[in-house]
């Protein structure tokens, strides 16, 4: 049976949050003001240092449901199409880039997975090559955001369209790999076969070193999208299994 690799992208693949890094672009096309651009830097900072738990996930959620209410979703297409490489390029992780490569050469699709908006999950992954995309998609009414959300691509969110997603295309979830940084992915992590913990957060390195005792440094990102694969590798530790998978790379 075919297998695939599901990626997290934020903090696994990128750098940074990928919604939050398009504020300033948002601002100069009148979508948001000086003052949501500030909360979205620093909302952004908080991130970074900390990662993501269930409630800061859940605020960003509402803060962002609210914030793009009454949107027109051409603008917003069109503002992630202009400025996309110029914000998201310099923040993709070489090694990520690797692994692609590595998983495309053995024949497994790559799969990124994030709770962002798949107005900007579908663009990042067309500029990364990857096979599909799942992101969390929201309510449109007369090509406006209504600020509800259709599908939220969070938490066991994530293990229900992986899931589907097997099940349409016949994979086998055992040998299947997924990649993330974050315990909120737990539900992701827990479902296949070759769970890899990628910049863990502290609740996410606390599991994966109970398993293995490793954790190496993270990289910085690389400014290149494809035929990159060099500097140091990202921060990786594997989660126990029963038994434990200790595969380092992809065979």
């Amino acid at each position: 049976m075919p297998a695939a690799a599901f990626f997290d992208l934020d903090k696994t693949v990128i750098a940074k949050s990928s919604t939050l890094a398009f504020g300033k672009p948002f601002y100069r096309g009148g979508l948001v003001n000086r003052r949501a651009v500030l909360k979205s830097s620093f909302a952004q900072f908080v991130y970074l240092l900390q990662g993501a738990d269930e409630d800061s996930m859940d605020k960003m959620r509402d803060y962002l449901k609210a914030l793009c209410a009454g949107w027109p979703v051409q603008q917003v297409h069109d503002i992630v199409a202009e400025t996309l490489h110029e914000l998201i390029e310099p923040l993709v992780y070489a090694e990520a880039v690797a692994l692609f490569e590595e998983h495309h050469a053995a024949g497994r699709d790559v799969v990124i997975v994030s709770s962002s908006g798949e107005e900007v999950v579908g663009p990042i992954g067309e500029m990364l090559g990857v096979d599909r995309v799942v992101a969390t998609r929201m309510v449109v009414q007369d090509g406006r955001y209504t600020g509800d959300i259709a599908f939220y691509a969070y938490g066991p969110g994530k293990a229900v369209a992986i899931r589907e997603l097997a099940a349409e295309a016949g994979l086998d979830l055992a040998q299947c790999y997924a990649y993330s940084d974050s315990a909120t992915d737990l539900p992701m992590l827990e479902l296949v076969g070759h769970p890899v913990a990628v910049n863990p957060d502290k609740a996410l390195r606390r599991l994966a070193t109970a398993g293995v005792g490793r954790c190496a440094r993270s990289s910085s990102p690389c400014a290149c999208v494809t035929g990159c694969a060099t500097g140091s590798p990202t921060r990786r530790a594997h989660l126990r299994r029963t038994p434990p998978q200790l595969s380092r790379r992809p065979p």
